[in-house]
């Protein structure tokens, strides 16, 4: 079982008309599988890896049309205290705190920029019991134009420090790291979006999965009508790509194993 710092990313879930293609596509991709749809909690279904709960997929509310994207879930103490610094610093509240029975307490929000993001305070729920490897989530990253506006409301909703990366092969990326814990260890990145994105491309969290073999991913995600955004591109982290399922919720697949090139300085 892992421990989750205050604002550590501690769980993902995301909403889907179509369930079942969902559960198709990332059982094909991701290599996971699907437990039981809890009726009680809107047909919530959790996902795993090596039998280990690595995410969920859940169908949208009854009168919800919201287009289907990735959630991530920054763990929490005290959901509510979190949420009085989320609306002290410039962001939004848009759901709860809400207890979602002995499981725990979450709610969803908004940084000053816009993207989206959940809180979780855990109680039988602790989170993710898989990371770090193939099948399960392995970063997260805020993409913004506004960079300044998540990193000052981030750094004051959690106890987070903060680098920027200081690498001369880059000099025209806006890159920074947020750590948490004691001793500190890196848990989210901000990257600032150019003119590469589309102007109607909102502010947004990406989620990284990890996957054995990045290329293989891609071609599945194609396979099934999904689309590829960018890369496949080798990096210091791993061989990453962005991409997209087939009804729209756009991630990231990263080959852990496969690194390339020197680690950047944070500074």
């Amino acid at each position: 079982m892992f421990e989750f710092p205050e604002g550590a990313p501690c769980w993902v879930d995301a909403m889907f008309r179509d369930v079942e293609g969902a559960k198709t596509f990332y059982g094909d991709v991701l290599g996971w599988t699907f437990g039981e749809s809890s009726s009680e909690y809107g047909n919530y279904t959790q996902a795993y890896s090596d039998g280990k709960a690595v995410a969920a997929v859940v169908p949208p509310m009854p009168g919800v049309d919201a287009p289907s994207q990735w959630c991530l879930y920054l763990a929490s103490a005290d959901a509510s205290a979190t949420a009085g610094k989320v609306t002290a610093n410039g962001g939004e509240v848009l759901m709860g705190p809400m207890q979602v029975g002995s499981f725990g307490t979450m709610l969803i929000a908004k940084e000053p920029s816009g993207a989206v993001f959940g809180v979780w305070q855990p109680g039988e729920h602790k989170g993710f019991e898989k990371m770090g490897e193939a099948g399960s989530y392995a970063w997260a990253e805020v993409f913004t134009r506004e960079p300044a506006k998540p990193d000052a409301f981030l750094t004051k909703v959690f106890p987070y420090s903060a680098e920027r990366m200081d690498d001369p092969d880059a000099a025209d990326m806006d890159f920074m790291v947020f750590s948490a814990g004691d001793p500190g260890r890196p848990v989210l990145g901000r990257m600032k979006m150019d003119d590469d994105f589309p102007s109607e491309v909102p502010p947004y969290i990406q989620v990284y999965f990890g996957v054995p073999d990045c290329d293989e991913a891609v071609s599945k995600t194609q396979k099934h009508g999904g689309k590829l955004h960018f890369g496949p591109m080798d990096s210091p982290f791993g061989r990453f790509a962005a991409v997209s399922d087939p009804q729209g919720a756009a991630f990231a697949v990263i080959d852990l194993s496969t690194t390339v090139g020197e680690m950047p300085s944070f500074g």
